[in-house]
């Protein structure tokens, strides 16, 4: 049996659903087979605070807030900041892959060598290789 990918998830990825209607885990299931979707901690206080503005962006983070902590295996990293937390599991090695549609993040993770998975298009996700 195959070890699963390991998928970190940042917060604009889990608010993706929402806000652009992807369907994330599908998407992701499509790209990269088995994989075990992980959340730094650091994201998951992220989107409990931008839950508490309400408004369309409350209501992504909250469905964000409740995928990450339902499906996702939440780690603890160094960095407080999510991005930072992000970046770190890529330069660790801790994760195979990260999900963002934040440019200056996504170029952070390529250049630690880790592969960006982001939206292409309306509602697909695709692969970019550092």
């Amino acid at each position: 049996m195959s070890t699963p990918t390991r998928v970190a998830l940042d917060t604009s990825a889990l608010m993706m659903p929402v806000e652009l209607d992807v369907r994330l885990f599908d998407e992701l299931e499509r790209l990269v087979d088995e994989f075990k979707p992980t959340a730094p901690q650091a994201v998951i206080e992220e989107l409990r605070r931008l839950s508490e503005k309400g408004g369309t962006e409350g209501t992504a983070a909250n469905v964000g807030h409740d995928l990450a902590t339902e499906r996702c295996l939440v780690v603890d990293t160094e960095a407080s900041y999510a991005d930072d937390a992000l970046v770190e599991l890529a330069r660790e090695g801790t994760v195979d892959y990260v999900v963002t549609n934040d440019r200056p993040l996504r170029d952070r993770v390529l250049k630690a060598s880790v592969p960006v998975i982001a939206l292409r298009g309306r509602n697909k996700l695709a692969i970019t290789q550092p």
